[in-house]
């Protein structure tokens, strides 16, 4: 259920974004509702996704697929070009979110864990 709430505020964070750019600097009143609808979510399912999957896994999932998800809306749907070098850093992200999933601190473990670990390690130094 946790990466189901991360996934649904990945989703919250793309429509956002998108109507942040449609909202035209928040002249448009319909966009600029939706923004503030979209980025409510977001943070709420985040929120909620925190409760089991450690902060540092969970922000680089979220960060890492909506630039890749953005990028493609904005050469979809807003006719942005995109060159050689941003291809090559999400492909980049791509790699440091996998190797963060793959062997990051907390890896395997829910948050609660995670700070006990921590916990334990600074009272023993």
């Amino acid at each position: 259920m946790p990466y189901l709430f991360l996934a649904l505020a990945i989703v919250g964070e793309l429509i956002g974004s998108s109507l942040l750019k449609a909202s035209e600097g928040f002249s448009k009143p319909f966009p600029t509702i939706g923004v503030i609808i979209a980025f409510v979510g977001c943070f709420f399912f985040l929120s909620l996704s925190l409760k089991t999957i450690p902060l540092n896994t969970a922000y680089a999932i979220w960060s890492g697929i909506g630039i890749i998800a953005t990028t493609i809306i904005s050469v979809l749907i807003w006719k942005e070009k995109i060159n050689a070098a941003s291809i090559a850093g999400i492909i980049l992200i791509i790699v440091g979110v996998v190797i963060l999933n793959l062997f990051g601190p907390g890896h395997g473990e829910s948050s609660q864990e995670a700070n006990k670990a921590i916990t334990i390690n600074e009272s023993i130094e």
